[in-house]
């Protein structure tokens, strides 16, 4: 009896038949039950820093807050199901590549992976574009002490391209799973612009504001 409902629960989440948050069953491709889904703190709208627009899904509540730090620091990759449907609400128009927030070596290590990165492929895949990361990212230096401009040129310098790209694109989407003070990707956005970008959109799953 204890194999069997074990079985059950586990089948639940792997297809698909369990809301990942109350548990209800559900065959919601997003992985929650409707209630849920309605009650996760959308925001689907535009935010302006260092001059860029940031398209944003969510605010950064719960429980989409613990949503993403799971995914992000435990690789609970369950819940990329719902980031990715939330994702595809706001596909800009006119893009060729999507550019993933790069994180240094340092990071990887410790994450394991890219957590921007392995959503981009997928939404790459699904809007039919290409992935392109020419810009590297040198470990993050301490910012105590620093004023405001020295904090920004501080993460400035943090991006790099090692080598001039073969074929760059015009019409980029960064895309990043958290914006605070949007610093990382208007230095992001300005090493692209150094490459030949024309067009620069920005896209987050939350809004930390």
């Amino acid at each position: 009896m204890i194999y069997i409902n074990t079985s059950y629960h586990y089948a639940k989440h792997t297809l698909g038949f369990g809301c990942l948050l109350c548990q209800l069953e559900t065959q919601a491709t997003h992985g929650l039950c409707q209630d849920c889904w309605q009650n996760l703190p959308w925001r689907l709208q535009c935010i302006h820093k260092h001059q860029l627009s940031i398209h944003c899904i969510f605010d950064y509540q719960f429980p989409i807050n613990r949503i993403i730090q799971k995914f992000k620091y435990l690789q609970q990759l369950q819940y990329q199901r719902i980031l990715l449907h939330a994702l595809y609400r706001l596909k800009p128009t006119a893009i060729d590549a999507i550019v993933a927030m790069p994180i240094s070596k340092q990071r990887l290590i410790e994450r394991g992976y890219n957590q921007s990165l392995y959503l981009a492929q997928r939404l790459a895949k699904h809007w039919g574009c290409a992935i392109w990361q020419p810009i590297h990212r040198h470990a993050e230096q301490r910012q105590k002490g620093l004023n405001r401009f020295e904090r920004m040129e501080n993460i400035q310098q943090q991006f790099y391209c090692p080598e001039n790209p073969q074929h760059p694109y015009t019409r980029v989407l960064m895309l990043d799973d958290v914006v605070t003070t949007g610093s990382s990707l208007f230095a992001l956005a300005q090493a692209l612009q150094q490459l030949g970008c024309q067009q620069i959109d920005a896209l987050c799953l939350a809004a930390a504001t």
